[in-house]
């Protein structure tokens, strides 16, 4: 039997610091003297009141080393707790969504999903522009946390690989690993900071500028208006955002490594040659079709190609154009570039590039066997050799991830959505981009038109996406809960 109340504590700690987050909003809506601002304090209150209770009834069960299925059931549990705690000022404040709407945009936000079902963000109060932020700015962090303690302890998909470098069961690396996490979000608060000066003397209003920031470092993408990054023609933005969002996709371990001097490690991260490659590759290839098919100027393409490619791939999802009217070889190149995602211990959503690193390395390690039979070959990474388990866990993952994708995108069109729409929704919920390569659902329309049961789909999708899945399925496994 599982016991609960270790659970319970850290659901309730993290409720009482969603609590105090949703003081911002209150307090922006209270200077701009608007009216939704005893909702956001109301909603904080409720949410301290109720994290502070499951704290103290479960005060002397809290546990410092949580077993595997208490972990599991804490991530996943206070994901969804989360959400829904999240989505009561959609349904109270002044825009008055309804329940499938308001939990649709909870889960966007706190999955870094630039999906909304909002529109005229011009009109919207402050509070509620700065919660969405909020949530996706949370969102990233606690990717972060997933990607750097979780997934490696659990090996999901093949993250054991990084576990050495993050997090294990023994004592010391144990101290280590909230050490390393404090400085990766030092990191993350740090990159938001300066993105948003950089915004600021780009000529952005500075609160625009942090709420844009804090959605383009935790690769989320939610904008302060329906034109996205689009709504200022402004270059420089536009290469202050790519570059925000290079650094989302981008391992925060890396970063971490380069903060620390440690040039040696850094330079042998084989992830992030392949993460500027194939941005670098098909960015140049779409820049090309721009100017032989539009006539674009070759700079304007290149920059235009550059913030699409690292959008979608990262799952930012924010738009300089509406790059869903192009037509044949970019859009199918972006969504390829849609299961890709970002880098390992990144805010990016998706597959993950070092999954393509070890699918890459298997297949030429099977080439080889094939031509050398006889040859003792074993499948290697980054230098090291990699155990075939490893290997087997990637596939297991991939495979998972195309059958939802495909049984996903099937559900969609059982419910309404026509097919083009069904499939590129399907897939942008996965990987937590949010738009999707159809005009229907591009980086400049919304979701709000879409039919309910198609949102609570997508809603479960994106959980699922971010969770990577396998922390879901083991929540619903007979074994999980035998023990």
């Amino acid at each position: 039997m599982i016991d609960l109340r270790p659970v319970l504590w850290g659901i309730g700690a993290l409720l009482s610091l969603f609590a105090l987050a949703a003081m911002l909003p209150a307090l922006a809506d209270w200077l701009q003297d608007d009216a939704d601002w005893p909702v956001f304090l109301a909603i904080a209150g409720l949410s301290l009141f109720i994290g502070l209770v499951l704290v103290l009834a479960n005060l002397q069960h809290r546990a410092r080393q949580l077993s595997i299925r208490q972990g599991i059931l804490l991530v996943v549990f206070g994901w969804l707790v989360l959400a829904a705690a999240a989505a009561l000022p959609f349904l109270f404040c002044h825009v008055h969504l309804d329940r499938s709407d308001a939990i649709f945009e909870a889960v966007s936000g706190i999955t870094a999903t630039d999906a909304t079902v909002l529109r005229r963000l011009d009109r919207v109060s402050p509070g509620i522009l700065l919660w969405r932020a909020l949530l996706q700015w949370l969102g990233g962090g606690g990717a972060l946390t997933l990607g750097v303690l979780v997934l490696p302890r659990f090996n999901v998909g093949g993250m054991e690989l990084f576990r050495t470098e993050t997090t294990s069961l023994d004592d010391r690396l144990a101290y280590r690993a909230p050490r390393l996490l404090r400085g990766i979000l030092l990191i993350y608060l740090s990159f938001t900071l300066v993105l948003a000066g950089l915004l600021v003397l780009a000529g952005i209003d500075p609160f625009a500028a942090l709420l844009e920031a804090m959605s383009t470092i935790s690769c989320g993408g939610f904008s302060t208006s329906d034109r996205s990054i689009g709504q200022w023609h402004n270059a420089a933005a536009d290469w202050v955002i790519l570059l925000g969002m290079l650094l989302g996709g981008a391992p925060f371990l890396w970063h971490w490594q380069l903060a620390r001097r440690q040039w040696r490690v850094a330079r042998q991260n084989s992830q992030i040659r392949w993460y500027l490659a194939l941005i670098m590759a098909a960015a140049l290839a779409i820049a090309l079709w721009l100017v032989l098919a539009q006539n674009t100027k070759p700079l304007v393409a290149l920059r235009q190609s550059l913030f699409a490619v690292t959008s979608v791939m990262t799952g930012t999802g924010f738009a300089t154009l509406d790059w869903s009217s192009w037509t044949g070889f970019p859009l199918a190149l972006l969504f390829l570039l849609t299961f890709v995602g970002g880098c390992a211990g990144s805010t990016a959503g998706g597959i993950k590039v070092f999954r393509l690193q070890v699918l890459f390395a298997n297949a030429r390690l099977q080439l080889r066997r094939l031509m050398r039979p006889h040859e003792v070959l074993l499948p290697r990474f980054e230098g090291r050799r990699m155990p075939e388990s490893v290997a087997e866990s990637v596939l297991g993952f991939v495979f998972v991830y195309t059958l939802s994708f495909a049984l996903l995108g099937l559900a969609l069109s059982f419910c309404g959505m026509d097919f083009a729409p069904a499939l590129a929704a399907a897939a942008s919920a996965l990987a937590n981009l949010g738009p999707g390569i159809s005009p229907a659902i591009g980086p400049l329309s919304s979701f709000a038109d879409q039919p309910d049961a198609a949102k609570w789909l997508l809603s479960a999708g994106m959980l699922f996406g971010r969770l990577e899945m396998f922390l879901v399925l083991a929540v619903f496994s007979r074994d999980f809960w035998r023990g």
